[in-house]
């Protein structure tokens, strides 16, 4: 009979979720949350606006540097909608992705 006996190996899982009842304020937090994506998607349509414009008067004008500025401010602002837009889906995504690992 051996002195030394094996330990038994126990493996805890760890689960650990959100829990919006842990900090106060986190309704007020998805509020301002809230807010700030609303402002982000109004800034970008107005980025759309404007640059869309400066586009028009470039290739109206025959600039083409103006054109292109207004080509990249075009793309840009579709960007930040997109982003806006899609903030929490991703972040959901990738939350689902990182709780499969």
């Amino acid at each position: 009979m051996s002195l030394i006996s094996s330990p038994a190996t126990v493996v805890a899982g760890i689960t650990i979720t959100p829990n919006s009842n842990g900090l106060p304020g986190i309704d007020a937090l998805r509020t301002i949350v809230g807010a700030i994506m609303t402002v982000g998607l109004i800034l970008a349509v107005l980025a759309l606006i404007v640059s869309a414009i400066v586009w028009a008067m470039g290739a109206n004008s025959s600039n083409p540097h103006l054109a292109g500025r207004g080509k990249t401010g075009v793309l840009i602002a579709l960007g930040a909608a997109i982003i806006c837009g899609a903030s929490v889906t991703l972040v959901n995504f990738f939350w689902t992705v990182g709780q499969t690992i």
